[in-house]
């Protein structure tokens, strides 16, 4: 029987210890002594929000396929056990054999949120490991990064031996095959990061250089050994039914923040948002075959017992064979009493029949996201959703019975004036008095319309990675305008208002656009005690604060100071698939308030034909 990391003592005094002890049904045990790689996946945040990471699921899956891998799971432990463990000196362990992370040969961590940075180095730090890269000796791990945000990975280059650039199902195990081959001919770790630097998609922080101009932005990014490529090629999975996806994903003993089967219909989005990294990074939009879809719903509802399944994607309802998928799934889920959950929909006149039969209407909201207020402002960002769009959707909704509608915005786009900010406020007003239109006798009890606002990050790889970020204060003046602007319209009782915080959007900004000179801020950040930046109550932005005034760091070169066109971003070495031409084209047209048409309707050259799949050759199919 497994030996537990943490004694009974510990595990008593701790919240949820069914984060540790791991054996949850379907984890996979192996015996380590017959596989010749170990790999730790990890997510760095606590176990709940890690388990409900798709990513995760496939990859531990697609490793344990094969006999000669063992992938475990490792997750960043909470505040109350962070601190036992450094007390007791108990070293960060995997969940599945309970073993110290730095006995493994690989510890992969996916970084999916630029406030997870000191996390990051939290599970570095619990696990003995180094912090910085060029420290590590042959008894450490490698250290790899992938996920969303390792599309800028230049403010966490120092603590990585390397990064995966695009999606894990494509190089992963030629990667693999490379380690075993150099460990069996005896090569040193400084020769498998030679070798993995040849391998495409892969980056290896360490092999390259940066040198910056007087006014702090960079003037060159070079590879320092022949060998080593000067672009990093994204992977991308162009057949994604033919692919790794889980039979059997693990089901966590506690409660996750998704506690359902996760059946991810499709990859990338057509809509071409200006504001949105994913709908850039993930393109061409590339679809799952339905038939594979059904069979993949049965086989994880049977291996798992989840009463919930919820379909993943960009757009839904961009998803070609939508309704028979959803059929499929309202039969056989009614048949099992197994829930539907369909996010990212249209609210159209399909999708509210579906939602009829799978949604109690009394209880739910529907969901819009205008993003901005006017249309003015839509069309700068390249929304293709307007008001009438808006407004019918919720006419037909109230119709139909519902009484909740939730609208989401963001603050601080490029161009935005006082006009867009109350433009909000008057499109709440308008959709509570369409709902008071309905006859007294046909409602659903009184109208609630709750409008929530982020503030507006730039993202590499958008038309906006050349914007500049508000400062706090203007945030909170802009939320302050909305919310007066709400409290004077006829129906404010029927409108709540709520806004995100600005000075983690602050960080953000900073984190998602920062080069290699941020590294310091990170580590000098976490010796000052930030961990958990992306959860309100451990969120502490004096440490941040005093960790940026330590390192000389002017914040607001990172924010508020627009691009020029031809400035060389610390990203530009990535070729992620669209171009940088295509991004600052749709960067001119924002400012002219142009529309560009979805990759349905037209194609807008941005790069992404050369995977010759998806979307891209749909319409020649």
């Amino acid at each position: 029987m497994r030996k537990l990391a943490l004694s009974d003592e510990i595990l008593l005094k701790i919240e949820s210890p069914a984060r540790y002890i791991g054996g949850e049904v379907n984890s996979v045990m192996k015996d380590k002594n017959k596989v010749d790689v170990r790999f730790a996946m990890c997510f760095p945040d606590v176990y709940e929000i890690g388990m409900s990471h798709l990513g995760i699921q496939i990859l531990y899956d697609m490793f344990n396929q094969r006999e000669d891998i063992w992938c475990e799971r490792v997750y960043s432990p909470w505040p109350d056990l962070d601190k036992v463990m450094r007390e007791e000196k108990i070293p960060l362990f995997a969940l599945e054999s309970q073993d110290p992370v730095k006995s493994f040969d690989f510890l992969g961590i996916t970084i999916q949120y630029e406030m997870c940075y000191t996390n990051i180095l939290q599970i570095l730090d619990l696990s003995g490991i180094p912090l910085k890269g060029k420290e590590r000796t042959e008894e450490d791990p490698i250290v790899i990064g992938g996920g969303p945000c390792a599309s800028n990975p230049e403010p966490l280059a120092d603590f990585f031996d390397l990064f995966y650039m695009g999606e894990g199902e494509t190089v992963y195990f030629q990667l693999m095959d490379i380690y075993k081959e150099n460990k069996a001919a005896g090569g040193s770790r400084q020769d498998f990061l030679r070798k993995a630097a040849g391998v495409p998609g892969i980056y290896v922080p360490s092999l390259y250089e940066v040198s910056y101009k007087e006014d702090g932005t960079i003037a060159e990014f070079k590879p320092i050994e022949e060998n080593v490529p000067a672009t990093v090629q994204k992977q991308v999975v162009m057949d994604i039914t033919n692919t790794y996806y889980p039979k059997a994903p693990v089901v966590p003993f506690i409660k996750a923040t998704q506690d359902r089967v996760v059946l991810e219909i499709q990859r990338g989005c057509i809509r071409g948002c200006r504001f949105c990294q994913a709908g850039m990074l993930y393109r061409p939009t590339r679809e799952r075959d339905v038939e594979f879809l059904k069979q993949k719903a049965v086989e994880m509802l049977d291996a798992t017992g989840h009463e919930e399944i919820s379909l993943s994607s960009l757009s839904s309802s961009d998803y070609s064979q939508l309704p028979e998928l959803v059929n499929f799934l309202m039969e056989e889920c009614g048949r099992r009493g197994v829930n539907i959950s369909l996010p990212s929909l249209r609210i159209d006149a399909f999708s509210l029949d579906v939602m009829k039969k799978v949604q109690d209407i009394k209880k739910s909201s529907l969901t819009f996201a205008p993003e901005a207020g006017s249309q003015r402002l839509r069309d700068v960002i390249n929304k293709g959703l307007t008001e009438e769009v808006i407004l019918e959707g919720a006419g037909k909704a109230f119709e139909g019975g519902w009484s909740k509608v939730k609208l989401y915005f963001m603050l601080g786009l490029p161009t935005e004036t006082e006009d867009d900010m109350k433009g909000i406020a008057h499109l709440c007003e308008k959709i509570a008095k369409r709902y008071y239109e309905i006859p007294k006798e046909q409602r659903n009890g009184k109208c609630q319309i709750t409008a929530s606002t982020s503030f507006f990050v730039p993202k590499p790889f958008t038309p906006f990675q050349w914007a500049p970020m508000c400062r706090e204060e203007e945030f909170l003046d802009r939320a302050r305008i909305v919310r007066e602007e709400i409290h004077a319209q006829l129906n404010q009782k029927s409108i709540r208002y709520n806004w995100h915080e600005a000075d983690v959007t602050i960080l953000e900004g900073i984190l998602a656009r920062g080069d290699r000179k941020i590294s310091d801020v990170i580590v000098r950040a976490y010796e000052k005690g930030a961990l958990f930046d992306s959860w309100s109550e451990y969120f502490h932005p004096e440490f941040w604060k005093e960790a940026f005034a330590e390192c000389g760091i002017d914040t607001d070169f990172y924010t508020v100071r627009e691009r020029k066109d031809d400035e060389i971003f610390p990203w530009d070495f990535i070729d992620a698939g669209v171009s940088k031409k295509f991004l600052l084209r749709e960067w001119k047209y924002a400012q002219e308030e142009k529309v560009t048409p979805n990759c349905r309707m037209q194609c807008s050259g941005c790069g992404a034909g050369k995977y010759q799949g998806g979307v891209c050759v749909e319409s020649k199919g």
